[in-house]
């Protein structure tokens, strides 16, 4: 299986913000330069191969990722990429003791959702872990 926690620790580790900036669930306060690691709802039936679920081989999870930077559009703009850029060059991952087959990214580019209510600038990626379940 594969957690948002053991997510967070991947992100955390690409070097983007620093450790107690990168978090899960909801923070009251954010701080500046911080990433959030959340769940992204998605829809559709499960993936479960013929056989049952101890045929299937892989499983998904879909997550988004808040780049919450600074009041200054062009920085918060760069960490965006430069994190994007990170994900789409993975050539090869194993998180926790998942082994992610494949990382897809499910947004073209880092989605600008514009400002908080302090005026801090924000992006969104979305991507889907897609790793081998431990059988």
């Amino acid at each position: 299986m594969l957690t948002l926690k053991d997510v967070r620790q991947y992100i955390s580790g690409l070097g983007i913000a620093v450790d107690d900036n990168v978090y899960t669930g909801k923070l009251d306060s954010k701080k500046q330069k911080s990433i959030g690691v959340y769940s992204r709802p998605t829809s559709g039936p499960a993936n479960i191969a013929i056989g049952g679920l101890e045929c299937t081989t892989y499983d998904t999870k879909p997550v988004s990722l808040l780049i919450h930077w600074n009041k200054n559009k062009d920085e918060t703009e760069r960490a965006a990429y430069r994190l994007f850029e990170k994900l789409r060059s993975v050539s090869s991952l194993t998180i926790g003791d998942a082994h992610v087959n494949y990382l897809r990214l499910m947004v073209p580019e880092p989605q600008d959702v514009g400002s908080d209510d302090d005026r801090v600038y924000e992006y969104v990626i979305w991507l889907d872990f897609i790793y081998e379940r431990n059988r």
